[in-house]
């Protein structure tokens, strides 16, 4: 499924990451999976092998480059949808604790059988975001809180920083078209701060890694619920 291997190490070794026998291995399990299953459940538009692995799998690993995750650090992806970036992230660094959330239950269901395939453990949601975020045993309890997605970042912002413990991060992996200004008060308002913009490129495409400091807790009014979201954006 995957471009061979030495193929597939000489693309990780080009962005500054290993890839070993073992990870090919499990990134090869995946990306069978993961095409399979989109036959019936609309997973991802990429399904080439060698977009797979550059789009999907390195796009995701290369938050590794550009934000130090400590020792088991607990992470939310936030609208995990095909479980990018953190099943790869976990893939490449084992020690990382995940939880997957999803507002669609089809895809949980996919990435329940996935991690069993790949036999890697993770908690996973089916729920919105916003209601999540207020329960006493997910708020405010992540180290960091991730999303690759399109939406605006005061929306993202919104979604995921009251997961994050002050001290914790949000990262965003976001395309080069991002305005990372109209994000910012609402960033404020939530208790974070952005710390720096990343930006780089991936096989000639621009790519950018937001990354957000939480410095003090999110006020309890947030998040709203979603139609006030993107009605009145922060």
């Amino acid at each position: 499924m995957l471009p061979d291997f030495e193929f597939s190490c000489s693309a990780f070794n080009k962005y500054g990451l290993t890839l070993t026998e073992e990870l090919y291995q499990k990134l090869e399990i995946y990306a069978e999976f993961l095409v399979e299953y989109n036959n019936n459940v609309n997973l991802t538009a990429i399904t080439d092998p060698t977009e797979i692995l550059f789009k999907h799998y390195i796009d995701s690993i290369l938050a590794t480059k550009y934000v130090e995750f400590p020792k088991n650090s607990s992470l939310i992806d936030v609208g995990t949808g095909a479980g990018f970036p953190s099943v790869p992230l976990k893939l490449y660094r084992n020690d990382i604790k995940i939880t997957l959330l999803d507002s669609l239950n089809k895809r949980i269901e996919f990435l329940k059988q996935l991690c069993d395939k790949l036999e890697i453990e993770a908690e996973f949601i089916h729920e919105r975001a916003e209601n999540v975020s207020k329960l006493p045993e997910y708020r405010e309890k992540f180290d960091f809180s991730c999303a690759r997605a399109v939406a605006n970042m005061s929306l993202l912002s919104e979604l995921c920083i009251p997961f994050v413990k002050v001290g914790g991060s949000f990262v965003s992996l976001k395309g080069p078209s991002e305005d990372i200004s109209i994000g910012e008060n609402a960033v404020n308002t939530l208790g974070g701060k952005i710390e720096r913009v990343d930006e780089y490129q991936l096989e000639g495409e621009g790519r950018k890694i937001i990354y957000v400091k939480k410095i003090s807790q999110t006020p309890t009014r947030f998040p709203r619920n979603s139609s006030q979201i993107k009605k009145k954006p922060l």
